[in-house]
């Protein structure tokens, strides 16, 4: 018994010497540090071989010159993952989740949004509006555009004519009511 109680106290004796852990008060090397525990003594380490780097989905890229069908493809099929659950697929701010009791989203199609240039609708893409919230860690810049280019096609269909459609989309639509 006599022997145990030294064997005790030598165990917990490092426990003695923690301390208090503080681990935003500790040494640590910055990138440009100069370190002579790595070859050519600097902190900063290349990349493992053949890993593939991540680009920045919120780096913002510049606007597309034209707008091709590709595009507006992709802008539609983004729009249905990432806008309308709050903006419903018209852009009338009446989607899924302000069915399920949400305050209506913005309506896109309304005059306002109409006349915003494509920036604003991008930079509202970005960095959010109201009670939208910025999607730019979400989408990447170039689908960014693409949700614009859509939202413009959206915004001009909605109002559209019937009778200033080409007669094959007319006879399209006669079909479907």
């Amino acid at each position: 018994m006599k022997r145990a109680v030294p064997l005790a106290l030598l165990a917990l004796a490092p426990l003695a010497a923690c301390g208090e852990a503080d681990m935003a008060d500790q040494a640590r090397a910055k990138t440009w540090d100069r370190n002579p525990f790595f070859p050519r003594e600097i902190t900063m380490r290349q990349p493992v071989a053949g890993t593939v780097p991540r680009s920045d989905p919120a780096r913002p890229a510049p606007q597309p010159e034209t707008i091709s069908r590709d595009l507006l493809d992709r802008g539609r099929e983004r729009y249905a993952v990432f806008c309308t659950p709050c903006h419903g697929q018209d852009g009338r701010g009446a989607g899924m989740i302000v069915a399920r009791g949400f305050p209506p989203a913005g309506d896109l199609t309304a005059e306002p949004q109409r006349r915003a240039s494509a920036a604003d609708l991008y930079d509202a893409i970005s960095n959010g509006r109201k009670a939208m919230l910025g999607m730019a860690q979400m989408i990447p810049s170039a689908d960014r555009w693409a949700i614009v280019a859509y939202l413009r096609a959206l915004q001009l269909s909605q109002d559209a004519v019937a009778a200033s459609l080409p007669e094959p989309d007319r006879a399209r639509l006669e079909a479907t009511r």
